[in-house]
């Protein structure tokens, strides 16, 4: 581990996260936190049998989670990929259809155009938001894009680039002014994949709602969870009655009858998980600031810790620190210091794989990949939850 001193790197860690009881306790990357009105809500759940996708929870939730990303309409999904598929049917995306996304990203920002039948088509990154770069993605388009009768082509595939999804890697806003303008420029809808983003602004507005519709998640892993869940966001009120129709089987609304009018997905969010969503909506301040205040810990921690860095929130941003980092000097094996951390029950991980090297998506157009590759083999992801920052907040 060249230039790297793991015994520091844990010291720092666990200078942070405090003393272990015990050799058995763990420190987990992400953990949910329980401490507001979640058992009240499920057990009303419970105790008047709407447990299923009706019932008054899911209406607040929607309503609650339109509040807090900014946007006019949310729709409850069972989960964020559910959200982000559906976001890009609405999109216009087709069978054949090319989605430019980041390859540095979770697996479902890719799954969830591969559901349309569409391509994905990966650009790089940026280290100053970890994100998708909007200037790389403008040199590129102007490599490969043309414009065509449907929109615009890639002219080495002949298909159509029907969307582009900016991901804001670990809750750290993607540069969406810029991306934009690229967009805007080529007619490329964009579909906005907030599934990290929760309570992260930029420019003091929140992230979900820049593009033409947006997704994200309450996966058991995000700041607030309902188990699993997520939820496409837009401004669109036409696109908000679509998308609300086809997530409960294209039904039309009848006392008796079953009528769908089309195909149709069963992807709506029972009422029993609304209910643990609104409790846990009810905490979002106390669990944004205490993520800031692990944060800050963390940023003074390996202030002096050679050869590794905290990141920090990009320029003009407000990021909700969803998932912490350390950024290495110079590339090496992750491999031994992963080891090493998770041994002494640190949960520590790398970033995701990068899209293209996966079998499914080997053959799928590709840029050039320098910066994410860069990221991919000098970012550890460190423990986050708010439980962490709670408790740091109960020291001072």
């Amino acid at each position: 581990m060249a230039n790297i001193d793991p015994g520091k790197v844990i010291t720092a860690l666990e200078e942070v996260l405090g003393e272990r009881s015990g050799s058995e306790e763990h420190f987990p990357l992400h953990e949910p936190y329980f401490a507001g009105n979640e058992w009240a809500y499920v057990k009303e759940c419970l105790d008047t049998a709407w447990v299923s996708s009706i019932g008054s929870y899911v209406d607040l939730f929607e309503e609650r989670i339109a509040e807090i990303f900014g946007v006019n309409r949310a729709i409850c999904t069972v989960n964020g990929t559910a959200a982000l598929h559906i976001a890009l049917l609405m999109a216009g995306v087709s069978e054949g259809d090319e989605v430019i996304v980041p390859a540095l990203t979770f697996v479902a920002s890719a799954n969830a155009i591969a559901y349309c039948r569409a391509v994905p088509h990966f650009i790089d990154s940026e280290w100053a938001t970890l994100g998708l770069d909007p200037d790389a993605l403008a040199d590129w388009l102007s490599q490969i894009a043309i414009e065509g009768d449907d929109g615009t082509i890639n002219r080495k595939t002949g298909r159509r680039i029907a969307a582009v999804i900016p991901m804001h890697t670990f809750g750290h806003p993607v540069r969406m002014t810029r991306l934009l303008e690229v967009a805007d420029k080529w007619q490329i809808p964009v579909v906005e994949d907030a599934a990290e983003s929760l309570g992260s602004k930029l420019g003091g507005k929140p992230l979900g709602g820049r593009g033409l519709i947006g997704a994200t998640s309450f996966n058991g892993n995000k700041i607030v969870t309902t188990g699993g869940g997520g939820a496409v966001l837009t401004n669109d009120e036409d696109l908000a009655k679509r998308a609300k129709h086809l997530t409960t089987t294209a039904k039309q609304p009848h006392k008796w009858h079953f009528y769908h009018d089309e195909t149709g997905f069963n992807y709506r969010l029972p009422n029993i998980n609304s209910a643990l969503g609104c409790a846990q909506l009810e905490q979002v301040p106390a669990f944004l600031d205490a993520k800031r205040r692990l944060a800050e810990t963390y940023a003074d921690a390996f202030r002096n810790v050679d050869g590794v860095r905290f990141f920090r929130e990009p320029y003009g941003a407000e990021s909700n620190y969803w998932l912490n980092c350390l950024v290495l000097d110079n590339p090496i094996d992750l491999g031994p210091l992963l080891e090493l951390t998770n041994a002494t029950g640190i949960g520590t991980r790398p970033c995701w794989t990068l899209m293209n090297k996966l079998p499914m998506y080997r053959n799928c157009p590709t840029s050039s990949l320098p910066i994410a590759t860069d990221i991919a083999s000098r970012v550890v992801n460190i423990p986050s939850s708010a439980t962490l920052g709670l408790r740091l907040q109960e020291k001072t």
